[in-house]
């Protein structure tokens, strides 16, 4: 895994008590499940005594009345004991999905409001098995744990019953008993083991299918298909060994258990068949008696089997709350101040920023002050740190010394959603959900105005093509805007920006990515989103570095000179040889 963040151990009774936590809003059913799991216990038992009474009180003494009222008393247990039986399972079945709802609801929450650096570091396809897969082995905790309580009680009713019914014979049957234990706890540490590592497997698999789909593109551009295929085998096998691996230790367990049971019941046939050849006890006892036994060794192996599945619960548990409780994965810090939604100046001051195992700083004291209603251009070459300055604006990552004032407030006092909320970030890196053009350009609102959308898309140069699409604003655009171009991907990535309506605005090389006709009309719908708004420009064509109030030069994660176009051509070499390569047209022909 990608991650390098080692699974911190829990012990079981914190990951049991975590999981059990989770069904906590939902205690009513939890009493329904176990109030019918206690009216369940006692049925076993008492089939039992019914078998003695009809084989000694009814066939031998040929009772036809009796008869009839033992079959009413059988078949009322049967039935007694399939609605507690439906009750219990059923009630706790679906309290298990409600849940995994809750959790992958939690989860989610959880991970989405982490810091870009855990993304950074983490691989997409292992989150999102954490939250489908993992916590599908959580929410069967507390059902497995009341089947497995259910079980003892039923297990201590029947050990009751034999013991009284004969303690000569029950002694012979039960001494096998802690021969039947050992196999739940040795196959138990399989299970949580090769659990742990099915889970593993198979967020490897999902990191490969969200790789391999996501750059679908890429994989075909370079005939790589073959290659892609043989990566997946690799971690398709892995999963499918560890599952196999699971498998064999979980049949072995109940096959065990199926040994054990029968060399019991052989024991006790011999003893207790000689027992009733000597007349020490009736035929009655003896077969009331092996009815008990059959039913003692069942849940014997439902407490195997729901060890089991408590075991692999608590393997998913240690990855989900490895995200839950680690001190390591912390959501993103904020003050209680919001900023009003206006701009009035922006001073970076001796601003220091490294990236995990760089070699060098991205940002080394880096101080400069936007006043409201500039336009500042940023330039330098690739790697001087131009992105990483944006980036601290709206807290994506968070300088390692120094301060960002905003409004004449420190940026970590602000809350997180009225500080984004009052900028505007439109970068080459487009992304458009898969959902209508409507739903795009009003992303983040809850209730809009389709003039108002109209107006921004009209603004941003994109009104015409979207009428042209099938359904216009209600046309689906295709996951990241696959069924449209890049430039009209960016327009409307433009609209979005427009219809925000952010005071501060942070253009990251918005047209670089574009063909020159398309990058025509996105500059032009630029112009517009930058009326009236102060405007940070990391600068691609010449137009905007012209229109600049200040051009601000960065190399090596510093700023080596400030300026108007002019100023810079004749004191910065640096900007000189930029503006000679990147700009001028006649120089590139």
């Amino acid at each position: 895994m990608a991650r390098n963040t080692e699974l911190h151990y829990m012990g079981n009774r914190h990951l049991l008590r975590r999981s059990v936590g989770f069904f906590a809003p939902y205690k009513l059913r939890v009493v329904i499940a176990i109030i019918a799991m206690l009216l369940y216990a006692p049925i076993a038992p008492a089939l039992g005594w019914l078998t003695k009474f009809i084989t000694d009180d009814v066939l031998i003494a040929k009772d036809i009345e009796t008869l009839k009222l033992c079959i009413y008393g059988l078949v009322a247990l049967i039935v007694f004991k399939g609605i507690f039986q439906f009750c219990q399972v059923y009630v706790m079945n679906t309290t298990g999905i409600l849940v995994l709802k809750d959790m992958r609801r939690d989860l989610f929450n959880k991970i989405v409001r982490l810091p870009m650096p855990f993304f950074a570091e983490s691989e997409i396809g292992m989150l999102m098995s954490r939250i489908v897969s993992d916590v599908v082995a959580v929410r069967q905790c507390l059902p497995s744990v009341i089947m497995f309580v259910r079980q003892i009680f039923t297990l201590v009713g029947l050990v009751g019953t034999v013991i009284y019914l004969d303690a000569y014979l029950a002694f012979w049957s039960l001494i096998v008993m802690p021969v039947a234990l050992y196999p739940i706890i040795f196959f138990g540490k399989k299970i949580r083991k090769y659990g742990r590592k099915m889970q593993a497997e198979l967020s490897g698999v999902n990191v490969v299918l969200e790789e391999s789909f996501s750059g679908i593109k890429v994989i075909k551009a370079f005939a790589n298909e073959v290659r892609e295929s043989a990566r997946f085998a690799v971690e398709n096998g892995n999963l499918s060994k560890v599952i196999i691996r699971q498998i064999f230790y979980s049949e072995t367990s109940s096959r065990v258990m199926d040994f054990v049971g029968a060399g019991a019941g052989a024991t006790v046939l011999w003893i207790g068949g000689s027992r009733v050849i000597d007349g020490i006890i009736t035929p009655g006892e003896l077969t009331a008696f092996l009815v008990c036994l059959i039913q003692l060794y069942e849940p014997i192996k439902k407490i195997n089997m729901s060890n089991h599945q408590i075991q692999q619960g608590l393997a998913g548990a240690e990855r989900v709350f490895d995200i839950f409780d680690s001190p390591e994965i912390q959501i993103e810090e904020e003050g209680t101040t919001v900023l009003k939604h206006e701009f009035k100046e922006l001073v970076f001051s001796d601003i220091k920023f490294t990236y995990p195992d760089a070699p060098r700083p991205a940002l080394d004291g880096v101080s400069l002050t936007v006043k409201a209603g500039q336009r500042v251009a940023i330039v330098g070459p690739s790697g001087s740190g131009k992105t990483t300055l944006v980036n601290l604006i709206p807290r994506f990552y968070n300088a390692q010394q120094g301060e960002i004032h905003l409004n004449g407030m420190p940026i970590q006092e602000y809350t997180l959603r009225s500080l984004r909320l009052c900028l505007g970030l439109v970068s080459q890196d487009t992304f458009l959900f898969n959902e209508a053009v409507k739903e795009n350009i009003a992303y983040g609102r809850d209730e809009y105005a389709m003039e108002d959308v109209k107006r921004a898309a009209e603004a941003a140069f994109a009104h015409d093509f979207i009428m042209e699409m099938p359904k216009g604003y209600d046309s689906v655009v295709g996951e990241g805007g696959v069924k449209i171009s890049g430039g009209q991907k960016q327009r409307l990535t433009i609209a979005r920006a427009i219809m925000k309506n952010p005071p501060l605005l942070i253009l990251d090389e918005a047209t670089s990515a574009l063909d020159t006709e398309s990058e025509r009309v996105v500059q032009r719908a630029l112009e517009n989103l930058m009326q009236g708004r102060t405007s940070i420009v990391i600068a691609h064509r010449l137009s905007t570095i012209l229109t600049a109030d200040m051009i601000v030069v960065m190399e090596q994660g510093k700023i080596i000179a400030t300026g108007t176009h002019k100023e810079l051509l004749q004191s910065c070499p640096l900007y000189d040889r930029l503006y000679q390569m990147q700009f001028d047209d006649s120089y590139a022909e």
